[in-house]
């Protein structure tokens, strides 16, 4: 059967944000999964509540939260700071480093183990736990220790994947927002995320989009150059975005080792329309006309729905099983 997810992000609670103690954020939490739960969602994943970070909100707490706990890095970000990472490439929409490295690496107070404990009991539900990915990281870093971007990835890598050992989550998903922008950094970002890959106890899965950036596309690129990429991960899934760029792109993944399920981007995070099941049913059965029988594993959106109202992101995320059911209902 194909199993509907979410990528991670939710909205943030209003009486969250005016109210953000410890027992309001577990109330909140709660919320997230049980919205998913009465959609019938098959992999939930707990809205990342805990990582917002007011002062980053275009970003939803997906880079300061990992970095700013590193020890050797310092968050304090000064002028010359900021003049050295804008003559740095590839992360132009961002005119401030998220943190700044001054020595090796290491966990600092940086506690994913703790969140997922705290989260892991409020579902019986199948869970996803969701971690940015060291290629990501690296590039939004001003780096005065390593001065080589690989070798910052996979340090970094090198210290998330000991937590992850500890997070036995259905499963694991890294998420990659900037590799799609810069395919030419593919191997050395492909052996960094393995690093990572390798330590999850469970299903390990790759998430990759163009960019959510306030939620905008920042990026342009094709999928047919991440192809390779793809194959040298060490994961059970990719999620993909594809509802905002449209299928034309679907013919790519033929060449995909067949090994690796595709996750389908069906809802379009970056709009406030609603898709009807109807919509998601002809999305799936044109991507398995595509690709075959039993390539498609999941659907899901293509990205967080953190920019979006409550409202807007509780409809969408119901029309994915009632789209996923209309679809497996006529293939019966």
């Amino acid at each position: 059967m194909i199993k509907t997810t979410v990528v991670g992000s939710y909205p943030m609670l209003d009486w969250l944000a005016a109210n953000p103690t410890r027992q309001a954020l577990e109330d909140a939490t709660s919320v997230v999964l049980k919205v998913q739960e009465l959609a019938e969602i098959d992999v939930v994943a707990d809205g990342e509540l805990y990582r917002f970070d007011i002062n980053h909100p275009e970003t939803n707490g997906m880079i300061e939260y990992f970095v700013k706990p590193l020890g050797n890095v310092r968050s304090e970000i000064t002028r010359s700071d900021v003049e050295a990472f804008s003559k740095q490439k590839g992360m132009s929409f961002r005119a401030r480093p998220a943190a700044v490295v001054e020595g090796a690496i290491n966990e600092g107070t940086l506690d994913l183990v703790s969140a997922y404990k705290r989260i892991r009991p409020l579902t019986k539900l199948p869970f996803k736990f969701t971690i940015t990915g060291p290629h990501m990281l690296s590039k939004t870093l001003l780096d005065y220790h390593y001065k080589d971007l690989p070798s910052l990835a996979q340090a970094i890598a090198e210290v998330l994947a000991k937590q992850i050992k500890e997070i036995d989550a259905d499963v694991v998903q890294l998420d990659e927002a900037n590799i799609p922008g810069s395919p030419d950094e593919w191997k050395w970002a492909a052996s960094a995320l393995n690093i990572m890959l390798d330590a999850i106890p469970k299903t390990p899965a790759v998430h990759l989009c163009f960019g959510n950036y306030g939620g905008q596309t920042i990026q342009k690129g094709t999928w047919e150059k991440l192809i390779a990429y793809m194959n040298a991960l060490h994961t059970d899934h990719v999620v993909l975005e594809f509802a905002h760029r449209g299928y034309d792109e679907l013919e790519f993944f033929k060449e995909l080792r067949p090994e690796i399920g595709i996750g389908l981007g069906v809802i379009d995070i970056k709009s406030t329309v609603i898709e009807t099941p109807e919509l998601i049913a002809k999305r799936l059965e044109h991507a398995t006309h595509v690709l075959g029988e039993n390539r498609v594993r999941y659907i899901h959106p293509d990205c967080g729905f953190w920019m979006l109202k409550r409202s807007i992101a509780d409809a969408k995320i119901r029309a994915l099983s009632k789209g996923r059911n209309l679809f497996q209902g006529r293939n019966q």
